[in-house]
């Protein structure tokens, strides 16, 4: 398996405070990477500093071979990684259409139409709504919102913060089936969630982040069953 993206030695500091400290993973082109933990375990943090966001304070990150540690968030965006961030942060006075095709500003208005087709697909209460101003819908179509308009950029690889999070469980459904669905398309994802079942139930790997430093790592599979993740996150 060819590691798309690889992150080596990553220590990412607020102040005098570690909030990420000495982690190395790799991310397999074609495959879901679930990085799950304790909310304050540096989970977003990580997200954060991959997508430029925040300064690294040791540590290299590679794309595809490249290194891409110091490349400002435009940078990184134009070499195919986009991120959802965790509480959306849609426009909310714009319309649901605007949104998208926010999400592909940077190319244009080629195939725009297609592209959007998809998302309807995925999504297709996205349709029913894509005049309505993005600020009326609910928040699970909210989210749904924020992983088209991310999709609408053509990623190579997408980040998800927490898609999951202050959503009903019929909703948490239906968006980890749009996950896995976006995943069969040969979309490579990197998945950060505190809803730990749902992650490792669809991530081909995974990583355990405690207190800023890995725990566990394993194939999603051998997480769900491991006697460290059952105790501490599933009630086992």
């Amino acid at each position: 398996m060819t590691a798309m993206l690889e992150i080596r030695g990553l220590e990412i500091n607020y102040g005098h405070i570690e909030a990420v400290r000495g982690v190395d993973m790799s991310l397999d082109a074609g495959q879901i990477t679930a990085l799950v933990g304790a909310n304050g375990a540096g989970k977003s943090t990580t997200l954060l500093a991959l997508s430029g966001l925040l300064p690294k304070a040791k540590g290299a990150v590679l794309f595809e071979g490249e290194d891409i540690t110091r490349l400002a968030p435009h940078q990184i965006v134009a070499r195919g990684i986009v991120q959802v961030p965790e509480g959306r942060a849609i426009l909310t006075t714009m319309t649901v259409r605007e949104n998208l095709e926010l999400g592909a500003y940077r190319r244009g208005r080629a195939k725009v139409e297609d592209d959007l087709e998809y998302i309807f697909n995925l999504f297709p209460r996205l349709k029913e709504r894509l005049q309505g101003v993005a600020g009326n819908l609910s928040g699970g179509e909210q989210q749904m919102l924020a992983i088209g308009r991310a999709l609408m950029a053509k990623p190579r690889l997408l980040l998800l913060d927490e898609p999951s999070m202050g959503l009903a469980p019929i909703v948490v459904q239906e968006i980890f089936r749009a996950v896995r669905a976006i995943n069969a398309d040969g979309l490579t994802l990197f998945l950060v969630e505190q809803n730990v079942r749902q992650a490792l139930k669809i991530a081909q790997k995974g990583y355990v982040l405690e207190n800023g430093a890995l725990a566990l790592s394993g194939s999603g599979r051998e997480l769900l069953g491991h006697p460290r993740v059952l105790e501490a996150y599933l009630g086992g």
